[in-house]
């Protein structure tokens, strides 16, 4: 947790901070909870042109659905683990009792949790995009709705994993909490790729997931908050 003296309060800005040096090095030391859903998220990208027809014209057209149905997988993977580790240690009773804002707390264990399992997916879709056969002229606008939709996806997570932390299964639970909330972002951005793929306007789908982005961060930390309050009564 974020150390505090007797004679200097943290700012915000350090509580902010603290919190996700804390879970920077945490991911630092156990480095399979980061690995699990990029490893997943190679395999299931690499494997199935193997499984299915690979002729180059239909491998570009599954390509962008195909990853991101991925990378919404292997998001899922790692949600479960956001709150879990800090409801077994105690981290979380101390988290709820902290003079910094709890909502600016939850910020930053979200933003956190992006950077060690949404920002790998990000930066290894241009080397899978090869396996599709997909142009060059589309690798950056590939990164950038993955950006987007894997913040997205950290934010609604978020809410799940503080409605089920410390219940049995609630990996389950959260999948099915979270699922129909991804949906529109996975329609947009598998969408927007696809429509660049074949040079047809796509820029609609672009400012829709940036909306869902500004939406998410300006409301999601508080209603995670309450969530967070709500399970630990």
């Amino acid at each position: 947790m974020i150390a505090e003296n007797n004679n200097h309060q943290p700012s915000m800005f350090d509580a902010f901070t603290g919190i996700m040096r804390r879970e920077l090095l945490l991911a630092w030391k156990k480095p399979g909870d980061a690995l699990n859903p990029l490893f997943f998220f190679l395999m299931v990208c690499t494997l199935f042109p193997l499984a299915a027809n690979s002729s180059a014209e239909n491998l570009q057209l599954n390509g962008p659905g195909i990853l991101w149905v991925a990378a919404l997988l292997a998001t899922l993977l790692s949600l479960n683990s956001m709150f879990v580790s800090d409801y077994e240690d105690g981290s979380l009773d101390q988290i709820l009792i902290s003079l910094q804002p709890l909502p600016l707390l939850v910020l930053g264990k979200i933003f956190s949790h992006w950077l060690i399992s949404g920002l790998p997916l990000v930066l290894i879709s241009p080397f899978l995009a090869m396996t599709y056969k997909m142009s060059s002229d589309i690798y950056g606008l590939l990164m950038t709705t993955l950006m987007m939709g894997t913040i997205c996806l950290s934010f609604l997570g978020s809410i799940g994993a503080a409605l089920t932390v410390g219940l049995n299964r609630g990996n389950t639970l959260l999948s099915l909490l979270i699922l129909p909330l991804a949906m529109p972002i996975l329609v947009f951005g598998a969408n927007t790729v696809s429509l660049a793929a074949k040079n047809e306007f796509y820029t609609t789908g672009i400012w829709a997931l940036a909306a869902y982005a500004v939406a998410a961060l300006s409301l999601i930390p508080y209603i995670t908050a309450a969530a967070l309050r709500i399970s630990n009564e």
